[in-house]
């Protein structure tokens, strides 16, 4: 019978009997649970990242600083979503140059009956207001030059919106000759009971009327070479138009005020020169002569 030896007879592993470095198993995958060492939990704890229970400089803890971080991105969020949705939602407004004219002048239109809502309520008061009479048609609008009425829009300038109107009519397009009226935007009248797209006026002595007889195609091509598509915001181009209104009423005012400080020195001086003249006049002087030349007094 052959001998044993020593390794042959050695234990069986059990529980105590072989205990290897926590280095070896990690290192080998074996397991990767259990406690962090000593040396970084405390470290960890120390410092307060991990707990939030040690507060900073400014008085907070980690924890609610990255609830507060958490809280500015959702806000950010929610503010990107809100200005997507408002560009979504921009009207998109046709833009027409009309160069038939000394000089040129800007023609617009909404898509549909929706932007003509926005362009009825955002216009300006330099703005005249087109539209085919009694007929379903786009809401065509002249922007005029500053201090122009109706009676200085040029005729080449009153026909070519005429005819866009004419264009831009389901069906007027398909008639021989219909009347487009026009009047000035500060006369339009829009109330709550209207439907969208609907519009009156204030005074109906301001809406006037020109025919449109025959089509003219090289007219409306001309002006449809010259189209721009675009989605304005529509209330603060009229916030800058008002602003920069103001800013040439407030000019006009002191450029007013000085004429009148000059005049009224103006005026002054030439009455003190009229005071002065008449009392050089020979009957307004006196004299000392009263026939005794003598310088005795007494």
């Amino acid at each position: 019978m052959a001998a044993r030896t020593r390794s042959s007879l050695a234990p069986p592993l059990c529980a105590g009997a072989f205990r290897p470095r926590r280095r070896d198993v990690t290192a080998r995958g074996l397991f990767r649970a259990g406690p962090a060492p000593r040396r970084r939990r405390k470290n960890r704890e120390k410092s307060g990242k991990k707990t939030g229970e040690n507060p900073g400089k400014s008085g907070k803890t980690a924890g609610e600083k990255w609830g507060e971080a958490g809280e500015r991105r959702g806000e950010a969020e929610k503010g990107g979503l809100r200005a997507a949705a408002a560009a979504a939602a921009a009207a998109m407004v046709f833009y027409f140059t009309s160069d038939v004219a000394a000089a040129p002048y800007t023609i617009y239109m909404g898509k549909d009956k929706y932007e003509n809502e926005d362009l009825i309520k955002h216009g300006w008061p330099e703005d005249v207001w087109f539209h085919v009479d009694k007929l379903s048609s786009a809401h065509v609008y002249l922007r005029l030059q500053p201090g122009q009425g109706l009676d200085d829009i040029p005729r080449e300038v009153l026909s070519d919106c005429a005819h866009l109107v004419k264009a831009n009519s389901i069906q007027g397009c398909k008639l021989s000759s219909v009347s487009v009226v026009y009047t000035p935007w500060t006369n339009l009248r829009k109330t709550p009971d209207m439907d969208v797209g609907q519009i009156g006026f204030h005074h109906s002595k301001e809406v006037r009327s020109v025919p449109v007889e025959r089509r003219a195609p090289e007219r409306l091509r001309r002006l449809e070479r010259t189209r721009s598509e675009r989605f304005p915001d529509l209330a603060a181009e009229r916030r800058g138009r008002d602003r920069r209104e103001r800013g040439r009423q407030r000019r006009e005012q002191r450029l007013q005020r000085r004429e009148q400080r000059l005049e009224s020195l103006r005026s002054r001086e030439l009455d003190e020169l009229r005071s002065y003249s008449s009392l050089m006049k020979a009957e307004n002087m006196s004299s000392n002569q009263d026939g005794n030349d003598s310088d005795d007094f007494m």
